[in-house]
Order: C-alpha cells, then structure tokens, then sequence
C-alpha cells in the first residue's frame, strides 16, 4: 500500500480507520500544518523485517552485507572508565 498523508485533525477523527489501514499494511504520514511530524506504521515482528521497511521507505541503503570490523580509535590507561573521564572533561 501506498503511504497517505494526513492532519493530525482528519487523524483524531479518523483514528480507528486510519489504525485499521495500518493493520492491512498501509505507512500513514502525519502533518502539522502541512509538515511531517510522525509516522504510523505497523509493528515489525523483527529486525529484518524494520531493515527492509526502512529500505523500501528510502530511510537507509544498505547492501546486506557484514561491516568489517575496525580496531579502536583509542585505548584507556590506568582504571578509570570512560564515563568518569567525560564527566571529569565536561567540569
């Protein structure tokens, strides 16, 4: 299904139409004002399922395959964690 665009006015008094479309597969978008603000859309049951939505959407690209993995940038010394070390740098 197509994704619909709707005012959150038409949304509160369509509100069980529109989550009765959600439930057959439609994307609704909600404007303010005519501008996007939030998105409806029906649960994914799981992560392969939100990656491909996020793909047919135009949210993401991705080719499938694995990322490589990186060695890390820095490393710490002594036993402090990095948590104290941002807390300490931000007084």
């Amino acid at each position: 299904m197509k994704e619909r665009r709707i005012g959150i006015r038409e949304l509160k008094s369509q509100l069980s139409r529109c989550v009765r479309d959600v439930k057959r597969g439609a994307t609704i978008l909600v404007t303010e004002r005519g501008r996007p603000v939030a998105r409806i859309a029906r649960e994914a049951p799981s992560r392969a399922a939100r990656i491909d939505m996020l793909r047919n959407a135009g949210s993401i690209q991705w080719s499938g395959r694995r990322l490589n993995s990186t060695r890390p940038i820095a490393r710490l010394r002594g036993k402090r964690t990095i948590a104290e070390i941002v807390v300490e740098n931000r007084e």
